[in-house]
């Protein structure tokens, strides 16, 4: 009975030291895997304070370092006026614009794209044209903006709708045209009617390309939003925030709109559009790549 007991309490023993060692591990594993996704931010905070070094010390200029944006950003979120409004206030109205815009661009550019997938003709006339906005430069449309709407709130919203409709008219149309044929002829013959057969195969099979298009136009809208806010902006907004702090020389607070726009640019994509592919992926059956 006792070399049982001994050999009992050996074996559980053993199994918890087993047990210690997994769960070491394991949480080994999940550190290892915390700090390499935490070492792209730490490295561009290294690379920050090191160019701040530098420039302080070859120029002479109080470059802002990563803990004076932080101090900035503290008093911003506080209540502390930025161009006399709150940076809440900026942020919200530049939100608003590039959503107007990038509605306004998501929806010319399903209708474009899917009419030019679907009849060749409508291709034909209409595709060329857009192939060659989609070549202009976002800041290129400035003057046309200015002359067209003048300085001010339209001339924005113009600038970030056609940027961003061009990539989305695109891509809708190239997926579209990728829906296998097949299916459109055993839907057909199967008696679906013009509605069953849009939103039950087309709809569907262009989905991958559908969001690819939306991600890129939704970038670009964000970009050219920031650069027109600095032009033909209104007096609010981040873009008109980051070009008037030269003159008040608050260039910490630039670096915290700066700083915005990447988190908000990231959040949209992490946030929405990846999840919305994996789960167009996850219900459709569909592959990532056309």
């Amino acid at each position: 009975m006792n070399m049982r007991s001994g050999n009992t309490l050996a074996g559980r023993a053993w199994t918890d030291a087993g047990g210690r060692r997994q769960a070491a591990m394991a949480w080994g594993w999940k550190l290892c895997r915390i700090c390499m996704r935490l070492s792209p931010l730490l490295l561009m905070l290294l690379l920050w304070f090191m160019i701040a070094w530098l420039v302080s010390w070859l120029r002479g200029v109080a470059f802002p370092t990563p803990a004076d944006t932080a101090v900035r950003l503290l008093n911003m979120l506080d209540g502390s006026r930025f161009l006399e409004y709150s940076i809440y206030r900026h942020t919200c109205v530049s939100l608003a614009r590039w959503a107007l815009s990038f509605f306004i661009a998501a929806v010319a550019g399903l209708a474009v794209g899917i009419a030019a997938g679907w009849w060749r003709a409508f291709e034909q006339v209409l595709m060329p044209a857009i192939q060659v906005l989609q070549l202009v430069p976002g800041l290129a449309w400035i003057p046309v903006a200015i002359l067209i709407f003048g300085i001010g709130e339209s001339a924005t919203l113009f600038m970030i709708s056609v940027t961003a409709f061009a990539p989305i008219a695109i891509s809708v149309a190239g997926g579209v045209k990728r829906v296998d044929e097949l299916y459109v002829r055993a839907a057909r013959m199967m008696g679906l009617s013009r509605r069953m057969l849009f939103f039950n195969i087309l709809v569907p099979g262009a989905l991958p390309h559908i969001i690819n298009g939306l991600r890129i136009g939704l970038g670009n809208g964000w970009r050219v939003l920031v650069a027109a806010e600095m032009i033909v902006g209104s007096g609010t907004g981040l873009g008109y925030a980051i070009i008037q702090s030269r003159w008040t020389l608050d260039f910490a607070g630039a670096f915290v709109c700066l700083g915005i726009i990447c988190v908000v640019g990231l959040a949209i994509e992490q946030l929405v559009f990846a999840p919305l592919e994996r789960r167009t992926v996850e219900l459709w059956g569909l592959s990532r790549h056309p």
